[in-house]
């Protein structure tokens, strides 16, 4: 099995290394992490510089850019240079969740949806506390990672999994994409210029939903996250097909 692993914490963080280290008995891994921390760099890709690739060790290599760069950089490429085509790409572990509608700003996630748009299995880890037990984690990881490996391939497999922070885990939960809500999203301060400064963060609150991966990390379940990138409104296609809106050749304005 080959495994090609990312995250958006950097090429130096501890979540990184717990996933190589319970994984490295069991394939050949390929590492390309950004060089320093992207976190909540979503699903963006460096177009205005150059991107930067530095080679740590035979199979380890740090991007100077986002999660996707780094899975892109690694399949389009590395891939052709050092013979390496995943049967996986995986992200993380993350030190932190990513739940519910925080999928979208993801870099975790991100580099997940990289490998599923290049045409691999993908699967996103994330520990719900960056402080808590990576190699409990790590070892849920590899028992989940070999028995989807030994599973026929699904090549548009894309998987968001969070970890509770507990000592055990009372087992794996399939769940929905819970809802988050933010009070006070913008912390607006001043400096001691006195020029005004923002903080984006806020306290969040969650839907009550059972389903949720918010509820099964709460019940101490792993949770597990099917998602796709088919981002059409079908029935919002048929309604609006409806609604008789036109427009007339080459923008000119409609008849009175």
């Amino acid at each position: 099995m080959r495994i090609l692993l990312s995250n958006d914490d950097g090429i130096n963080a501890k979540g990184i290394w717990a996933l190589h280290d319970a994984l490295a008995d069991h394939a050949e891994i390929l590492v390309v992490a950004p060089e320093r921390e992207q976190s909540a760099s979503s699903h963006a890709l460096t177009m205005h510089h150059p991107l930067r690739l530095r080679q740590l060790d035979e199979r380890v290599f740090a991007v100077d850019g986002t999660p996707s760069d780094c899975v892109l950089m690694a399949v389009r490429g590395l891939g052709g240079k050092i013979d390496f085509v995943p049967d996986f790409v995986l992200s993380g572990i993350n030190h932190g969740a990513n739940l519910g509608d925080d999928v979208t700003y993801s870099g975790t996630v991100a580099a997940a949806f990289e490998g599923h748009l290049l045409g691999f299995p993908s699967v996103a880890f994330s520990l719900a506390s960056g402080t808590g037990d990576f190699g409990l984690a790590a070892a849920a990881a590899r028992e989940l990672v070999l028995q989807l490996a030994a599973r026929e391939r699904v090549p548009t497999l894309l998987l968001n999994v969070n970890f509770p922070d507990s000592p055990e885990y009372r087992g794996l939960r399939v769940t929905s994409l819970g809802h988050r809500r933010y009070e006070d999203v913008i912390d607006e301060r001043t400096d001691p210029r006195g020029k005004t400064y923002y903080w984006i963060g806020g306290s969040p609150s969650w839907d009550d939903d059972p389903r949720s991966d918010m509820a099964a990390l709460k019940d101490g379940f792993v949770s597990m996250t099917p998602l796709h990138l088919a981002l059409t409104d079908v029935p919002m296609v048929e309604t609006i097909g409806t609604w008789g809106l036109s427009l007339q050749p080459n923008g000119s304005k409609a008849a009175e």
